[in-house]
């Protein structure tokens, strides 16, 4: 399995070759794309894009083409789950706080020393951030959609 395309950063890298004129109607044509209910409808809306915005901005176009490997297996999750899991910076932000923690203490005595500080840097809230408790909105929707989609795999304990 291809590791799967973040979103939003696919979006923003499509729009560095937009015009500032054009910028909001391809947002909202893109959308219709990530919003697509299953993979094929996304392939329809990729070729109405490509029909309405492939002569202006062929750039864009080959983007999403060569990215459509990967990201295509975000189509595969229901939209609860979709609402969570289409932008990766709340994971690049933590795995950035975990490096931050390892870095400071270059020696652990034992595993188990390093998994404690780990753990204290995910209890940590964020000061000067706005959503400070990490609550996500739309998690309880998407916590029943993950254990129906994994079954076994997920608890709700």
């Amino acid at each position: 399995m291809t590791k799967p395309q973040c979103v939003v950063h696919l979006v923003r890298s499509s729009l560095r070759y937009a015009s500032k004129a054009h910028r909001s109607w391809l947002t909202r044509d893109l959308r219709q794309i990530y919003t697509a209910p299953t993979e094929a409808a996304a392939e329809q809306r990729f070729a109405d894009f490509e029909t309405e915005w492939g002569t202006r901005y062929p750039a864009i176009v080959r983007l999403r083409r060569d990215a459509w490997p990967t990201f295509t297996p975000f189509l595969a999750f229901p939209a609860e789950i979709r609402k969570i899991v289409y932008t990766t910076n709340a994971i690049e932000s933590l795995n950035s706080r975990f490096r931050q923690a390892t870095r400071r203490r270059v020696h652990f005595p034992t595993e188990q020393a390093a998994l404690k500080v780990l753990y204290l840097v995910i209890r940590q809230p964020l000061k000067g951030r706005p959503n400070m408790t990490g609550n996500t909105t739309g998690w309880k929707a998407a916590l029943n959609a993950l254990s129906l989609h994994y079954g076994d795999r997920i608890t709700l304990n």
